[in-house]
């Protein structure tokens, strides 16, 4: 009895051992081959400009290629789908949003695909704020002027987002409910074509991340009336917060993360999270993303998943007693 349970033993043992060579060498073996960050939106847009700064280094921490691959559509969905589908070998990442992984289930009847499950995270990546931006020849000095605008013109200003569900939308909304404003939102398959038909007048204002906004508020070719973190944008000097501006209580910040196929190995998630979060420690990268008005995060796989169910229970209220539907 004693030497069949020390044989049991020796053999559990040996199975444990076995299992962790095997992850091991899985590890150090990743990635065999160039690997695909799909962005899910068009290029130009604030999520496009942070998976590519963060697509460049993870290619030199991997010693391989990483392809940036843009497909938009659906709010995001579209290139959210091709990825939960993609074989699950770490070399297909999704560069998700608050929108993709936080949002889009309550505005899409039968979403063919479920975070946490056909997609899991790898890790948090950014904390963005908005920017509420208007055409330069739209007659507003600050938010209160362009409150007053709206309430004297019901249903007749508009606002873009980079999608329907998306936080640029989101953030459109959540202005009229506590702002009491009758806007009229226009999706975009991404921001950036919608930040060219602002500048050409077509519609009145985006609530736009700030990657994307920034550059085009220095350049002078939008105005920055509010940006909508508690916090003003060191960035964007002046310029004051939603809540500063007279819309008590407002907060509405976007985010990025990389997340993977379901069934992709523990071991490959790992060495993931690893290098980015390297990544997002580095000082220069650091930078890069505050010039942007963002904020490096990272953190545990564990850590990003919590995040995001946070997100859903607070998005998906709003979503709901707004009554948002897909476009």
């Amino acid at each position: 009895m004693r030497t069949f349970k020390f044989l049991t033993r020796l053999a559990a043992a040996a199975i444990m051992l076995a299992g962790a060579c095997n992850a091991g060498a899985q590890d150090a073996a990743y990635p065999q081959g160039p690997l695909t960050l799909v962005v899910p939106f068009a290029p130009g847009g604030s999520t496009d400009i942070i998976g590519r700064l963060i697509a460049d280094r993870l290619s030199v921490a991997l010693k391989q290629p990483v392809v940036v691959e843009n497909r938009a559509g659906a709010g995001g969905n579209i290139g959210a789908m091709a990825v939960a589908k993609a074989r699950p070998d770490g070399r297909t990442l999704l560069f998700g949003t608050t929108g993709i992984l936080a949002i889009n289930e309550f505005i899409y009847p039968d979403l063919p695909y479920k975070v946490g499950k056909d997609l899991v995270p790898v890790a948090y990546v950014s904390s963005i704020s908005n920017v509420l931006i208007v055409n330069n020849a739209l007659p507003v000095a600050n938010v209160s002027d362009l409150i007053r605008m709206a309430k004297e013109t019901p249903g007749k200003m508009s606002f873009g987002s980079s999608g329907a569900g998306a936080s640029t939308h989101l953030s459109g909304e959540l202005f009229k409910s506590l702002a009491g404003v009758d806007i009229i939102h226009v999706p975009y398959k991404g921001s950036s074509q919608a930040l060219v038909d602002l500048m050409g007048g077509q519609i009145d204002m985006i609530f736009d991340n700030a990657p994307s906004a920034v550059p085009l508020v220095e350049s002078g070719k939008l105005r920055a009336l509010a940006v909508t973190s508690l916090q003003p944008l060191a960035i964007l000097p002046g310029v004051p917060t939603m809540d500063q501006a007279g819309v008590k209580g407002y907060e509405s910040l976007s985010w990025t993360g990389v997340v993977v196929p379901g069934a992709t190995p523990p071991a490959i998630i790992d060495r993931l999270n690893r290098e980015i979060n390297l990544i997002l420690k580095d000082a220069d990268v650091q930078k890069k993303l505050l010039e942007l008005g963002a904020q490096a995060t990272g953190g545990t796989p564990q850590a990003f998943m919590q995040h995001i169910d946070a997100e859903r229970a607070k998005w998906g209220k709003i979503v709901r007693e707004a009554g948002i539907k897909a476009q």
